[in-house]
């Protein structure tokens, strides 16, 4: 059966879509992190990394897309992306990757205080036997199933006492881990941008 979610209808959505960008004021920080895209016979996945756990990150221990906050040498958010993935994963985009485009950006509002526009930014990777070597931000990195997710198999609620987090909260489940928070968001956005009839 061919898997419902194909790289060249997401690449249309992506191109044809009206995106609203994010007016950053001052001091607000930008970031951008990588959605990257793999065929597989089973179906599309996505990367996802866990991140090691480290006092004075707001998403220490977490599921998350590789990425970070833009610097001064970064030309855009693309090249932010692509530049946090390598550090983190060890991922080379410029070589492995090919540019999809861009969602639009989120507002976070993390516990520790400061304001930032996080914006995903996708990307196809092809190559099947790309090494990846995670730094010691990254504790794990997982593939999650993208048909799975969007025709919410994968879709659980967890509690998060660890995060000082109280109630249940909504999530992709990939392998033990669980997708939640922000990058459930973001996740959800990429859905309703190449669902079926959407736009």
């Amino acid at each position: 059966m061919r898997p419902s979610i194909q790289l060249e209808t997401i690449e249309s959505c992506l191109a044809n879509q009206m995106l609203t960008t994010q007016e950053i004021v001052p001091g607000q920080r930008e970031a951008a992190v990588a959605l990257v895209l793999q065929p597989q016979v089973s179906g599309l996945r996505a990367l996802f990394i866990l991140r090691a756990k480290k006092e004075g990150d707001p998403w220490s221990g977490q599921m998350a897309l590789p990425g970070g906050h833009r610097e001064t040498i970064d030309a855009d958010l693309v090249e932010t992306a692509r530049r946090e993935t390598h550090e983190e994963i060890g991922l080379d985009l410029n070589q492995a990757g090919r540019y999809l485009g861009t969602l639009a950006g989120i507002r976070a509002n993390p516990r520790a205080g400061f304001d930032l526009v996080v914006t995903p930014q996708v990307f196809a990777l092809e190559d099947q036997a790309v090494p990846l070597r995670p730094n010691e931000e990254v504790a794990e990195v997982l593939w999650g199933n993208l048909d799975e997710m969007i025709s919410g198999r994968s879709l659980t609620d967890a509690r998060f006492p660890e995060f000082q987090r109280e109630g249940t909260f909504p999530g992709y489940q990939v392998g033990e881990q669980v997708v939640w928070g922000l990058t459930f968001r973001m996740m959800n956005d990429f859905f309703d941008l190449i669902r079926p009839g959407a736009g």
